[in-house]
């Protein structure tokens, strides 16, 4: 595959000015504690996998204030990974790729004239709907945070509802849409992606069926910095 283009790298997704703080425990999915100069805040964790070599006591993280009246008075946007960042917002691949695609940076998906998010077929949802002069295509776009040895890895928990969207798009594709799963890994430290055999089984063999019956399967590198994320380079999937 031929690398990222210079357009498809020069999208970015803006950060907000982000505080540096110190990650503290979890609270359940959603909440977590941090300390804040010397004060400790309930702050939200933008996504529901469990990230536990990210999330950890002690660990650096980068947040920023949440309006007075929520619950939480943070928002988690960074982590560390040793020298890494990594991005922890689940829904921030979503708005890169959209804005991606709709600038046409992506050089397998231009062409397409309409471009909407959260579009139904069959039991499920999915992430973006493509529609143009080649036809229509159906996309799930997931998140990744995990690398294991230079190897990225999804999902980090299993992933009933993950795998029902693959067999899904693998319908779609028998009933004449082109369907793709994109895998957007939130860091720069990853040389290939590979489906997570050890955490999800179920979702490491439905990509695999998936993938045979025609669904592209795509892996993307992000170069993460405090005031922005933007894509960096596709990286080989090993099934």
């Amino acid at each position: 595959m031929n690398g990222l283009s210079n357009p498809a790298r020069e999208i970015t997704i803006p950060l907000p000015k982000l505080v540096e703080a110190t990650f503290l425990e979890r609270k359940n999915r959603f909440v977590g504690l941090v300390e804040v100069a010397g004060q400790r805040y309930p702050a939200h964790v933008p996504s529901s996998g469990r990230m536990k070599e990210l999330l950890f006591p002690g660990n650096t993280v980068y947040v920023t204030p949440m309006p007075r009246d929520m619950r939480t008075r943070y928002r988690i946007h960074l982590a560390h990974y040793g020298e890494t960042l990594v991005s922890v917002d689940s829904l921030l691949p979503n708005r890169l790729m959209q804005k991606v695609l709709v600038n046409g940076a992506l050089e397998q998906f231009s062409g397409y004239q309409e471009i909407k998010k959260e579009v139904g077929y069959g039991e499920s949802r999915f992430d973006l709907y493509l529609k143009g002069d080649t036809g229509r295509c159906l996309m799930e776009i997931k998140s990744v945070t995990l690398v294991d040895e230079g190897i990225a890895k999804f999902p980090d928990a299993p992933s009933e509802r993950g795998a029902k969207h693959l067999l899904e798009l693998a319908r779609a594709v028998g009933e004449g849409f082109r369907a793709a799963v994109i895998f957007v890994v939130q860091r720069d430290d990853a040389v290939l992606f590979s489906p997570n055999h050890a955490t999800g089984p179920h979702f490491a063999q439905s990509l695999h069926l998936a993938a045979a019956a025609g669904v592209e399967v795509y892996a993307l590198a992000c170069e993460i910095t405090r005031s922005a994320v933007r894509l960096k380079d596709y990286l080989p999937v090993q099934l």
